[in-house]
């Protein structure tokens, strides 16, 4: 991981704060785990609509700024994010109803803060024009190592490869690939260059990170990740955050997560057609 110092770690957020506002932020991120955990959409809905009501106070009150106008954009993703089921889904309409409606879940608040709010807080940094150092590309190995060395064993051993939809035909193998690539691809535009961007204003960056792992997670655990699955998610929110908070690159971020879920994909396929045959703890 590259490497960091105390100013980077201590950064303060960009606008008046309080530490009070960590109440209506747990709100909002603790609603997707009503949201998407347990999938009690009313009950999450109401989580959100307290948070919100609780960040207006805090604005109100002085103590804080523009917290409302953040946390409602992460609470519209939650919202357009939860009118469809995360169920894993390679038909022709529900890969067209993911892409929509994900699709819309990063778009919609990006629109109100670029053209509503008048700000550019939200931004996508594809290209950073840094240069990757050697900490940055043996990090890159490490994750991959890790990803082979672990995640057979949690989905097999665990059997929720059966979260998705058995694979064995070239076609529904090709779908799968394009379903993988995309929703990882939207979870760091959604979770790190939104949610995690948004937070990061109002909270040091530690705290921001926790918030918008509390999204992430529930993401995955309504998408799959079920069993003992949040012990590798955390991680991987957390690291994920982290990261993107070092290099500031949407593009390393990105090349991370797509690692990862390169051996996602190929444990998928293996545990149902048994190829590829490469992995040492899939039993």
């Amino acid at each position: 991981m590259p490497s960091t110092n105390l100013a980077e770690t201590v950064e303060p957020p960009e606008l008046r704060t309080h530490p009070i506002a960590l109440v209506p932020a747990i709100l909002v991120c603790g609603a997707a785990v009503l949201l998407f955990g347990f999938m009690v959409p009313i009950a999450g809905y109401a989580m959100l609509a307290v948070g919100l009501l609780a960040a207006w106070l805090c604005d109100r009150s002085g103590r804080t700024e523009r917290l409302l106008a953040d946390l409602a954009l992460i609470a519209v993703g939650q919202v357009i994010i939860s009118t469809i089921s995360l169920k894993a889904d390679l038909s022709n309409e529900g890969m067209l109803r993911f892409a929509v409606v994900l699709g819309l879940a990063v778009l919609v608040p990006y629109v109100i803060s670029r053209f509503l709010y008048r700000e550019h807080v939200i931004r996508f940094p594809w290209r950073t024009g840094r240069r990757w150092n050697r900490t940055q590309w043996l990090y890159l190995i490490f994750v991959t190592v890790a990803g082979w060395l672990i995640l057979p064993f949690y989905f097999i051993s665990s059997g929720v490869y059966e979260n998705w939809p058995t694979v064995t035909d070239p076609e529904q193998i090709a779908r799968l690939l394009v379903g993988v690539v995309a929703v990882g691809t939207w979870d760091e535009l959604f979770f790190i260059c939104t949610v995690f961007v948004l937070l990061r204003r109002h909270f040091p960056s530690w705290q921001a990170n926790l918030l918008q792992s509390i999204v992430f997670v529930s993401f995955l655990w309504e998408l799959g990740y079920q069993s003992w699955g949040p012990l590798l998610t955390i991680p991987f929110a957390l690291i994920q955050g982290y990261t993107f908070k070092l290099t500031k690159s949407l593009t390393y971020v990105f090349v991370v997560h797509m690692l990862f879920d390169a051996v996602v994909f190929a444990v998928i396929v293996y545990a149902h057609t048994g190829w590829p045959a490469i992995f040492l703890l899939a039993r």
